[in-house]
This record gives structure tokens, C-alpha cells and sequence, in this order.
């Protein structure tokens, strides 16, 4: 009776996790989720401003669910876009980026890249995220100088290790942003200062969410600070939230709107649109791009 009960307890134990396994790589990455939030970080009396965020597509050349699913934001009609990096998990990824990004470059944008748009995925175990200090392996080299000519062809501004202005919505926005930190390409000291106190509003981008940056970009009075690169956790627990960030982002800060601690900023880190392709899952956490209506303070 208790070899039965143990084989019966084993048995249900494969079967609910394969039952999970196939629900987060079959359903759950596939669930395209637009998550709105008010962001309060303009002047008195100013009209709204809507910002769409997008960050870690990870794009495969054959995901054309995704592709319609993004091309579908532009009738949101956002003021402006801004993408936070990983674009790409594959060589030939960018016609599928373009079919993905085109309608939206019709509006003002910016972007950053993350390490993903220069060197494509390599297979890693999973269980390595939970390492302090890990190796950075890389990959296939990626079309990033492509990818880049396209964006800043269209008028987008290419904020890596960059800092300038634009207009969005009527508003004079200033906007600095960083190469990806989590590769150490990121120069902030080249581009930091106080911001102008002509703007109307002001946002800082990076990648990868590093505390040590974002405490810098909220000094120098950036309004509201985005980021993906996480993924949220990909994989989450029900009532617990994500189990790593993959930088030193506290777990809480996984994804969503944050006050950044000791400031007057925002934080907003997408858990974005992709998966690692040699993990395509996703679990309490569904692929997700953000419309951030800014609001007076």
C-alpha cells in the first residue's frame, strides 16, 4: 500500500509538472499583455503624455504572432516610443523586428541596445541566473549596425551612451540613455548632468536596471527611469513574485512602476516580450508591453 501511495504521489508530481511545463511554453509566452499604468511626473496643469514601452522581444524570424501583436500598438497612438533593448535572438531577425516595429516608427521614438542585439543566445543552464557573478558567454554576432541604421533612419533618437531632446506630444522631452550595463558597455559619467531646466519632461534608459546607474540618472533629476532586461522573472511563484532579476534590482523591482528609493523618480521595468530561445517559457509572468500615460505630479 505505501510503494502504491509513493508511486501515486511521484506519478500525479510528473504529470502536474509536465502539465505546467507545457501550459508556460505553449500558452503562457504567447499571452501578449498591455499593462497600463499613470505615471505622475509632469508639471502642474500639463495635458497627459503616453508613452509605450517596449523592451526584450528576443525575436525568432518565423514569430509572427508576435510581430502582429506589437505592429498592433500603433493604434494606441502613443506620443512616443521607447524601446530598452534585446531585440534579437537570431541573425535573421531583423525583417521580423521591422514587420514588429514599422507602424510605430511613424512616432517619435528613442531606443537603447541590450547585450542580446550584439551577440545572439547560447544554451546555459537555468539554475546559473541564481550565481553572483556569473561569466557572460556570447553568442553568434548579431546585425545590430542594421537594426540601428533602420531606427535612426526613421528619426528615432539612438540614446546608447547618448543624451538629447525631442519633441513629443507638444512637450520638449529630454532623454539620456546608457549601453547595456550588463555587459559593461555603459558610460553614464560621458552623459550625466543635471537635466534641463527648460524640458518639459525628462527620461533615462538602460537595459539593464543596475541600481548604482539608476541612483545616478534620479540625481541628475530624471523623471521617470526604463528598463527591461529581467524579464520580470520569466518564471515566477504564485504569491511570491520573481525568484531572480539577473542584475542587482531587488526581486520586488522585478517588473511594474516603482518610486525609485531616495528620489523624486520613476521606475518602470517592462518584463517585456520574449523568452532565452533555449528557454521559451514563461510562468506567472506573461509577455507584456506597457502604455505609461504621464500625468501631472
Amino acid at each position: 500500500m505505501r510503494k502504491r501511495t509513493l508511486f501515486g504521489l511521484a506519478a500525479g508530481t510528473v504529470a502536474a509538472g509536465a502539465a505546467t511545463l507545457a501550459y508556460a511554453s505553449l500558452v503562457e509566452r504567447n499571452m501578449f499583455t498591455l499593462r497600463r499604468y499613470d505615471v505622475p511626473v509632469l508639471p502642474a496643469d500639463a495635458e497627459p503624455l503616453r508613452v509605450l514601452h517596449l523592451s526584450d522581444l528576443h525575436m525568432m524570424p518565423d514569430q509572427r504572432r508576435k510581430q502582429q501583436w506589437v505592429a498592433s500598438l500603433a493604434a494606441l497612438d502613443p506620443d512616443l516610443v521607447v524601446v530598452t533593448g534585446d531585440n534579437m535572438a537570431h541573425p535573421d531577425a531583423v525583417p521580423g523586428v521591422l514587420r514588429a516595429l514599422q507602424p510605430l516608427l511613424d512616432y517619435p521614438g528613442a531606443f537603447v541596445f541590450g547585450s542580446n542585439d550584439y551577440t545572439g543566445p547560447v544554451w546555459k543552464n537555468p539554475f546559473t541566473y541564481f550565481l553572483p557573478g556569473r561569466e557572460y558567454t556570447e553568442g553568434a554576432a548579431l546585425p545590430y549596425e542594421e537594426l540601428r541604421d533602420v531606427l535612426t533612419g526613421a528619426g528615432w533618437a539612438d540614446l546608447n551612451n547618448a543624451r538629447t531632446s525631442l519633441k513629443a506630444g507638444g512637450r520638449l522631452v529630454e532623454l539620456v540613455g546608457v549601453d547595456d550595463p550588463h555587459i559593461g558597455q555603459d558610460d553614464y559619467p560621458a552623459v550625466a548632468g543635471p537635466v534641463t531646466p527648460a524640458a518639459d519632461l525628462s527620461i533615462a534608459l538602460a537595459h539593464a536596471p543596475e541600481p548604482a546607474l539608476l541612483d545616478q540618472m534620479a540625481a541628475d533629476g530624471f523623471g521617470l527611469l526604463l528598463a527591461g532586461h529581467t524579464h520580470g522573472g520569466q518564471v515566477c511563484v504564485p504569491g511570491y513574485g520573481a525568484l531572480v532579476t539577473n542584475c542587482g534590482l531587488p526581486r520586488s523591482m522585478a517588473k511594474g512602476l516603482h518610486r525609485w528609493p531616495g528620489s523624486d523618480s520613476w521606475l518602470h521595468v517592462s518584463a517585456g516580450l520574449g523568452t532565452h530561445p533555449t528557454a521559451p517559457v514563461r510562468f506567472a509572468c506573461p509577455p507584456e508591453a506597457s502604455i505609461l500615460t504621464l500625468t501631472p505630479r
